[in-house]
Formats: structure tokens, sequence, C-alpha cells
């Protein structure tokens, strides 16, 4: 049985900050890929962020140069640093690991007024 529990969620100002975390547990071997994902109401889920097991990362464009991934690998967690948060960052967010299959976290609320 594997876990992804995230965490760091919440309702922040527009230009503020959040961090998120995601901690992999249970029978999980040679995590490969680890990110983050988000999905808006009516919306498909879209990729944030992902980082490999090697520290390569990828960002989509909206989010470049505000938002950092970096990860544990020790510790099998995967942060989500947000800076300078846009109300249209508002949505569920979602942690993801690859291993020998795929696995989703349960999705954390972000909400940015403006």
């Amino acid at each position: 049985q594997v876990q992804l529990v995230e965490s760091g969620g919440g309702l922040v100002q527009a230009g503020g900050s959040l961090r998120l975390s995601c901690a992999a547990s249970g029978s999980i071997f040679r995590i490969n890929v680890m990110g983050w994902y988000r999905q808006t109401p009516g919306k498909q889920r879209e990729l944030v962020a992902v980082i490999t097991s090697g520290g390569s990362t990828n960002y989509a464009d909206p989010v470049k140069g505000r938002f950092t991934i970096s990860r544990d690998n020790a510790k099998n967690t995967v942060y989500l640093q947000m800076n300078s948060l846009k109300p249209e960052d508002t949505a569920v967010y979602y942690c993801y690991v690859v291993s020998t299959r795929s696995y989703w976290g349960q999705g954390t609320q972000v909400t940015v007024s403006s």
C-alpha cells in the first residue's frame, strides 16, 4: 500500500507565497519522477512542474519564474514553492509520483484572492 500525503495548501492573497509538500510512504521503491498537477472545475488536470530523481525539472509556462519544485530523495518527499501567486493559480493541486507505476495524492486546495 502506497500513500501520498499532501500538505501546505490554503488561502493566500495575490502576490503571496505557499509551499506544498507531498510525502510518499509505504511499499514504494525507486521513485523516478515526482511532480505536481492542478485542476479547476470543468477543466482537465494540467501539469505544473515535475522533477526527476536526477534533479532535472520541467515547468508549465504559466508558472515559470514563480514556482520552484524540489525533492528530498531520502524522505521520498517533493515540494512546490509557489511565489508571486495569482488568482489564476487557484486550483486543487495534486501530487504525482512515478516508480513502478504512477500514484496520485488526494489533492490540496490552493485559493488565491485578488
